[in-house]
């Protein structure tokens, strides 16, 4: 009896423990998620502030009882924010397009097809992202102005339509697929091209998801090359319109209808990040498991 008493006074202890575990960890993870959070709160909420409202506050608030969507309006009429926006999706949509060609027949290369050299080859590649992203714009943008691509399409396009890193990526979830699938059809008399379309690529669904949504964020939020190779503002991407919006749009001073603008810009990249934040997370995990 008394050994059955002190195993159930063990196991209450335990139980206690791991509450007080359980309490200590949410609490600092709500903190941090208030952290994090606060930033996203405060710029929503300034956005919402008139002009007048905003610059009469010596003790800044953190709500207010009348909001405006005033600062959303010139948002789109003071500067050309549409314009940017279809920039930004062409840019987008095109670099990603371009970039899932190439990355999935260099993946396939490296993965499937047998060569001379393909694993020294593949070594000198991925030392290519020990170069800092710095030293390759310089020579992109030597290259580009040589050839006379700057404020186009083209010139924004081309640098970006190949990525170290989705290769290795989609290389590794390539290999998981058994070779005996790909003898099997080389037997059946199907090419590469055919395999790689109606066997590796449906396989890899999630993983090509994930980096077409990685790269979507990635051009998105592009600012450095954009901002060096296009001085035309006929071309500038959301990003670099942000400045430009700052300094010839609603000037420095006008910090509630520069929030609404960048609340703008960030609501598409939040909204897609949410909705397919498990595809991210499931492309990552295969992409990086072998057997």
């Amino acid at each position: 009896m008394e050994n059955t008493i002190d195993y159930e006074k063990i196991e209450r202890k335990a139980r206690i423990r791991q509450r007080v575990l359980n309490v200590i960890t949410y609490l600092l993870l709500s903190i941090w998620a208030v952290i994090v959070l606060f930033p996203f709160y405060w710029m929503i909420l300034t956005s919402f502030k008139s002009y007048g409202e905003y610059n009469s506050e010596y003790i800044p608030k953190f709500f207010t009882l009348s909001p405006t969507l005033q600062n959303y309006v010139d948002a789109f009429t003071a500067v050309p924010l549409g314009r940017y926006f279809l920039n930004t999706i062409i840019f987008t949509v095109l670099t990603t397009a371009i970039m899932l060609v190439v990355i999935t027949l260099a993946a396939f290369a490296f993965a499937r097809l047998e060569f001379k050299g393909k694993n020294f080859a593949f070594l000198i590649f991925l030392s290519l992202m020990m170069i800092p992203n710095e030293l390759v714009i310089i020579t992109n943008f030597v290259t580009i102005t040589n050839l006379g691509m700057r404020n186009t399409f083209q010139g924004l396009i081309l640098p970006s339509v190949t990525s170290v890193f989705y290769i290795y990526l989609l290389k590794e979830n390539f290999e998981q697929i058994p070779d005996s699938m790909y003898y099997a059809a080389k037997v059946d008399g199907t090419s590469d091209l055919k395999y790689l379309l109606k066997v590796m690529i449906p396989i890899a669904r999630p993983t090509l998801i994930t980096i077409t949504i990685l790269k979507v964020i990635e051009c998105w939020n592009s600012y450095v090359w954009p901002r060096l190779i296009t001085d035309d503002e006929n071309y500038y991407l959301v990003s670099n319109g942000i400045q430009e919006i700052r300094e010839n749009g609603f000037g420095r001073e006008n910090i509630p209808a520069m929030m609404a603008a960048v609340v703008v810009i960030s609501v598409p990249l939040i909204v897609l990040f949410l909705i397919f934040r498990n595809k991210v997370m499931e492309g990552v995990s295969r992409g990086g498991t072998k057997g």
